[in-house]
This record gives structure tokens, sequence and C-alpha cells, in this order.
């Protein structure tokens, strides 16, 4: 039985209806073309309410070539993706709004099409298309019988970038590693993951810290569970890029799993200190020393938080941190509501 052929609007504002589940898709002649997706990205956050996935297309993405070549371009899409929307999620108050952005190679023929970037297009509630004539975006129309939005390129003149040049090519990086506490997983999260994800041609291995660890954290009552944690991780993980092995694993200290085979270790700004313990615990072990690479750290209106201070960055990036705040501060705003709502006029 062919597919129910979808209702399709062109959308130049907001649309006024919300959709629990949304999927953009969109094609991206280079990495660094990623201001004409403005309009697009910021009209689909507004009209979805609980989760939003961005699925982008480009040959840079193929995995024929040294991912350190691209490091910095392909952590400045991501970073800006993320940003732009979460900068209208969060003044529109869905702090709790689930963004994911997935990197793609150009499809292949319809039957290689990955099969769970299928699922999420049949079960998303809206489908939103970056204006785009190929057979891939028709395909992909013709999987919904729900709403489909075609979106314009934003206009944009493309601003002079300075990038670093890319890390020295060495050995093929076939196990790399990172850590974190991964509460209430946010865009800052999937970042770090995507990257470690970008540069490994095998394994990746994520520590994430165990409950004994966190016991002062501010509003610890709201913290997620190791175990929810560890999955919420994965998910995102294996649906970034399904080939790859993962191993996630508790941590209890700051060195992690000792393992010999980890080439390389992802890190952002302010846990530099952690990456040099790290690295002096593998000398110690007899063990090579790693390869470090460093993501910026971003909040929620900014792709860049340019300071050396780790406190500062600490205080000022998007947050698992603030998000308890945020859901503490919430449920006494709710207590309070109920409150003043029972008690005698």
């Amino acid at each position: 039985m062919p597919p129910v052929t979808p209702s399709t609007h062109e959308l130049e504002t907001p649309e006024a209806n919300v959709y629990s589940t949304s999927i953009l898709l969109a094609n991206l002649s280079s990495p660094s073309d990623y201001h004409v997706l403005e309009s697009a990205i910021r009209n689909a956050t507004r009209s979805t309410s609980d989760r939003l996935v961005i699925i982008l297309y480009s040959s840079a993405f193929v995995d024929d070539q040294d991912p350190r070549a691209k490091w910095f371009e392909i952590q400045r899409l991501l970073t800006w993706t993320y940003v732009e929307g979460t900068a209208v999620a969060q003044d529109m108050g869905k702090v709790l709004m689930d963004i994911d952005v997935l990197l793609r190679p150009p499809s292949a023929p319809a039957v290689e099409k990955n099969a769970d970037d299928e699922e999420l297009v049949k079960k998303a509630d809206a489908l939103y298309v970056f204006r785009d004539e190929s057979d891939t975006f028709l395909w992909w129309v013709s999987r919904t019988s729900n709403p489909v939005f075609i979106s314009k390129p934003a206009s944009w003149s493309a601003p002079h970038i300075s990038l670093p040049p890319p890390p020295d090519a060495n050995a093929v990086l076939l196990v790399v590693a990172l850590g974190g506490t991964f509460d209430h997983l946010h865009a800052g999260h999937k970042i770090l993951l995507s990257m470690a994800v970008w540069l490994s041609r095998r394994k990746v291995i994520v520590g994430v810290t165990d409950e004994n660890l966190l016991v002062n954290k501010a509003n610890k009552h709201v913290l997620e569970s190791l175990t929810h944690r560890i999955d919420r991780v994965r998910s995102f993980l294996t649906s970034f890029k399904p080939s790859l092995e993962y191993e996630i694993v508790p941590i209890h200290d700051v060195y992690g799993p000792p393992d010999p085979e980890i080439q390389a270790l992802v890190v952002s700004k302010e846990t530099l200190s952690g990456a040099a313990a790290i690295d002096r615990k593998r000398k110690e072990l007899g063990f090579p020393p790693l390869e470090t690479f460093v993501i910026d750290v971003i909040s929620a209106n900014h792709v860049a938080l340019d300071s050396d201070d780790p406190e500062l960055l600490k205080k000022t990036k998007l947050s698992s941190t603030f998000i308890r705040e945020w859901i503490v501060d919430r449920q006494r705003h709710e207590e309070f509501r109920v409150d003043s709502q029972s008690r005698p006029a």
C-alpha cells in the first residue's frame, strides 16, 4: 500500500499549531553553510513542544578522510545549530525541550536508508524540509502522512570565519573516550558526545559519573539516576552513529576505566585539568599518551564562551545545574499555585 500523500505548506512564518515531535531535514553543500538554516530551525523549534530532531546531510560527513581535518568546522556547525534551537526554546520557556542534531552522508537509494531515521520520520507529528528538489527528500516526504512544511533558505552572505588549523594528522583514531555527569542531557553534552563520535572509527568509551561523586551537587534530589543517564547517553549515541561500538560505564573517580587502547580524549575547556590528570595517571601505568581535543563551552545563546577561567565557564554555560534549578523553581511555583487555590476565599 503506497504512503498517504501528506499536506505540504510553504513555511515563511511560524506555524500556529504546536507539534509534540518534529523532524527537520536539510541538505548542506558545506558544513560552513549553516546560517542558511536559521529560519528553518527557528520555525521548527517554535512549533515543537517536546522533541525536535534535526537531520543534516552533506558529503562532508562521509567517513573517507581523517576526521581531524574538519574538527573545527564540524564543531562550529553543531554548536551553532544547537544554540540556534536552544535559544528559541528557552526564550519560550521550553527548557526541557529535547533537541538532537544528527549528521548523515548523502542518502543512498531508498532501500539503503537509515531504518532508525525512517522510523523517526514516520513517528513525528510534523516534518520540516529545508527546500530541496532531490529524490532523497521527496522519498522522505512520501514516508509520512503528517503535515510537511517546506522552509526557504535564509537570506545571508557567507561571513568570513577564521578557524584554527586542524590538529596534526596522526594514526587513525579507533578508540576515543570522554566523561561527564550527563544529567538532564542537554546541548553541551550532545556536542561533546557527537565530536567524540566524529573522531572515532571503531569505539567510543563514555564514563558517566557515579552517584557517590554527586553528593554535593545543587538540587541533587532532582538529579537523574545513574541508570537513566547511561540509557540517555546510549540512546543519543546510537541515533547519531549506529555503526560504532559504545562502552558506557559508571566512573568513580576522574580517571575512568584504565584502557591502554584509548587513543584520544574529548573534553571541554572547563575540564582541561582533568585531562592532564588522566594523562599523568596513564604515564604511571605505562600507557601511551592521549591526543586531547577541546570543544567550546556554550551558553543558551552563545556559540562559544571565550574565557580561560574554569569557574566563570561553569557559571555561564548551558548546564545541568541551571536545568535542575529551573525544575525546582517550577515545582515551587506549582506547589504555591495549588496551595493558593485550596485556600478558602
